[in-house]
Order: C-alpha cells, then sequence, then structure tokens
C-alpha cells in the first residue's frame, strides 16, 4: 500500500506539540504538591541527625535534667548541615553552623533574662522578643548566606533563639551552654564517624575559599531582608491577635513565615507556605495519638529521634510529608521543658501556622504584585485619547 501525500503513516497519530493542552496551573501545583522525589541515600543523614538528638536527651534524662533539653534539642541542630558532603567539607559546614547556634543559643539565654533586668512587663518582655527574634531572622539569614550554608534561611535559628528566650525558669547560663556545646562537639564526632569505616572514607579535603561576587552579597543582604519583614510582621501580628483571642506561642508564626522565602521560583515558595499548613493539620492528628500514649520522659526522647529521622527522610524530597514529623517533634519538645495544656498547645499551633504562612505567602507574592501594579500605572497615561 502506498503511503498518502505529507507525513508518513507512521507519524500520523503523533499529535502536534502545538495542539497539546497544557494542564491548567492549579492542577500543575496540586500535582507538584503530593509528588515525591526519588529517594538518594537519605537515611544516612537521617540517622546521624537522630543520633544526635537522642543520645544527648536521653542522658539528660538519666541525669534527671529535663530543664536543659532545649539546649540540646537545638545544639543538635549542627547535624543537619552538610548533608551529602565528603566528609572534611561537611565537618568545615557543621563547625560553621554549629558556632552560629551556640551564638544564637547564648543570645537567647541573655535576652530571656533581660526583661526582669530591665524591669519590663509581660507585654513589654513579649514585644522585646518579637523585636529580637526579628533581627536573629535577618542577620543569620545573611551569615547563612554569606558561608553558603544547605539548608538555606534562618527558620532554625528564629526558632531556637524564641524557643529559649521564652522558657520563663532558665537554667543557669554556664550550664545550658555547656550543654548546647557539649551536643554540638557530639554532633561533629557523628558527621565524620562513618570514616572508621573504608568502604564509606571520602577524601579529607577543605572547602574553597569563598569568593563572594557583587550579585552575591546583594542576594544575601535582599534575602536578609525578605526574612527581617516576613518574621516581623508574622510576629507583630501573632502578638497582637493572641494579645486579644487568647493564644500565645507567637514565635510558631515567625517560623512558619519564612518557611515559603526559600525557593527558586514564587510558585515553588507558595507550594512550600501551603504544604506548612497542610503538613502542621496531618501533623497535629499524628501529635493527639502520641498524647494519648502517655509516654515517660524516656520514651518521648525515643519518639523525638523517630520524628526527626522522618524528617530528614522527607525534608528534601516531599516537604508537606516532612511536616508531619516535623510537628510533633515541635511539640514533643516543647512539652519535655515547659509542661502546658496539650490541647492548648494544638490549637495555638495550628493558628500560629495558619497566620506565619499566610504572612509569608504575601511577603513573596508582593514583589510581583508591586511589578504589575506600576506596570499598569506608568502605562495607563498612553491609553489615555
Amino acid at each position: 500500500m502506498e503511503r498518502q501525500r505529507g507525513r508518513p503513516s507512521h507519524q500520523k497519530q503523533i499529535p502536534d506539540a502545538r495542539h497539546r493542552r497544557k494542564a491548567p496551573l492549579h492542577v500543575k501545583m496540586l500535582a507538584e504538591m503530593f509528588s515525591i522525589a526519588p529517594a538518594n541515600k537519605d537515611h544516612h543523614p537521617a540517622l546521624r541527625c537522630a543520633v544526635g538528638v537522642f543520645v544527648p536527651l536521653f542522658t539528660l534524662v538519666l541525669l534527671g535534667r529535663l530543664d536543659l533539653a532545649i539546649f540540646a534539642s537545638f545544639g543538635a541542630f549542627t547535624g543537619i548541615y552538610g548533608r551529602g558532603e565528603p566528609h572534611g567539607i561537611r565537618f568545615a559546614l557543621q563547625l560553621r553552623a554549629g558556632l552560629l547556634m551556640l551564638l544564637v543559643i547564648l543570645l537567647a539565654a541573655l535576652a530571656a533574662r533581660a526583661g526582669g533586668a530591665w524591669g519590663l512587663e509581660p507585654a513589654g518582655t513579649t514585644w522585646l522578643l518579637v523585636l529580637a527574634t526579628t533581627l536573629v531572622a535577618g542577620g543569620c539569614s545573611v551569615a547563612i548566606a554569606w558561608f553558603r550554608l544547605r539548608p538555606a534561611g534562618s527558620l532554625f535559628h528564629i526558632f531556637a533563639f524564641a524557643a529559649i528566650a521564652s522558657i520563663p525558669n532558665q537554667p543557669p547560663l554556664w550550664e545550658g551552654m555547656l550543654v548546647a556545646a557539649l551536643t554540638t562537639a557530639f554532633c561533629l564526632l557523628i558527621g565524620f564517624s562513618s570514616r572508621m569505616l573504608p568502604s564509606r572514607r571520602t577524601a579529607w579535603s577543605r572547602p574553597r575559599p569563598i569568593r563572594r561576587t557583587p550579585d552575591e552579597k546583594r542576594a544575601a543582604l535582599l534575602e536578609g531582608l525578605g526574612y527581617l519583614v516576613a518574621a516581623g510582621l508574622a510576629g507583630a501580628l501573632a502578638t497582637w491577635a493572641g494579645s486579644r483571642l487568647g493564644f500565645g506561642h507567637n514565635y510558631w508564626a515567625m517560623v512558619a513565615a519564612v518557611v515559603p522565602l526559600v525557593g527558586h521560583t514564587t510558585r515553588h515558595r507558595v507550594r512550600r507556605g501551603v504544604q506548612r499548613i497542610i503538613g502542621t493539620v496531618l501533623g497535629l492528628v499524628v501529635m493527639a495519638g502520641i498524647l494519648l500514649l502517655g509516654l515517660q520522659p524516656w520514651q518521648t526522647v525515643l519518639v523525638m529521634a523517630l520524628c526527626q529521622f522522618g524528617a530528614e527522610m522527607f525534608i528534601i524530597r516531599q516537604y508537606l510529608l516532612a511536616q508531619i514529623f516535623v510537628t510533633p517533634l515541635a511539640l514533643v519538645s516543647t512539652l519535655l521543658v515547659v509542661p502546658a495544656s496539650p490541647t492548648i498547645l494544638l490549637r495555638d499551633r495550628i493558628i500560629e501556622t495558619v497566620i506565619g504562612a499566610a504572612v509569608g505567602i504575601a511577603v513573596v507574592l508582593a514583589p510581583g504584585g508591586w511589578r504589575r501594579l506600576r506596570g499598569r500605572t506608568t502605562a495607563a497615561p498612553a491609553n489615555v485619547p
């Protein structure tokens, strides 16, 4: 049989690319929100981080010093940096990150004492901490970008500073800092512990000197400004609303507000904000189940380690799924140090997360909205007859 003129017969059923229908934007965003990237040996860093949390906290349980647990928890954040780097580079990156976190912990412990030392009322102390946490958000964001650390941003530093500074009964300063420093050192040891295995050993090389271009410096400063604005707005709004409606933990809103600031595109950033809310709701369901178990302190520490493992397993692959582990991890660590009503804690978590994520998404969308508004304003005179 002869082929018909024109396109060969074997290509007739292939649709022309120009006539393919593209999926609507909202369908793409929905698909991306629930998609999961392939695994890449994520259990290795997840196990390191879980051990880095469990051993220091379990030691404090044995010593009967849970009042120091929060210092160990945030010192253990050292282990999340340098995730997939060779041992030498990982050690250098984790050392920088650990020293920065120790500085934040020290400033937080001092800030917790500032309100009483200055004779401030509780409301004044709250607003002082909002201001201080906002400055930490902007400053640490610039520092993280300056040293090219990953994960990017100052989310962990906001959380550490505000959580420690909000503790009403502070342990002796030297004890808290000693626990944080020992935990940091322990995480550094875990970071290159696999060098003992010849099959896992990597070359011990130092990071290359950082040469920052003018564009990188400008980007770091602009990113710091974004964190400053998002955290400040969320903290102010949450504090104002909380004083009138009776909920607390305003720093959870500040943490949630900076989540959408990480990402290369506006769509990705907005998606992270929405994933934060959905993941928090699902995580609260898990947290409610944990509370029903009535765990002992050592069991609580084990749950925290498991949650840390789960969070690190999925934090890069699927942010929504990671939040299911992050939410109970944050709440359990809070209850471990400062006992509170679980119902109130769950309520505050969802309210503050919604406030913060909404503020963060608004900050992400604001520059594009402003550019479109200016474009219409500039073009309007040309359309006048």
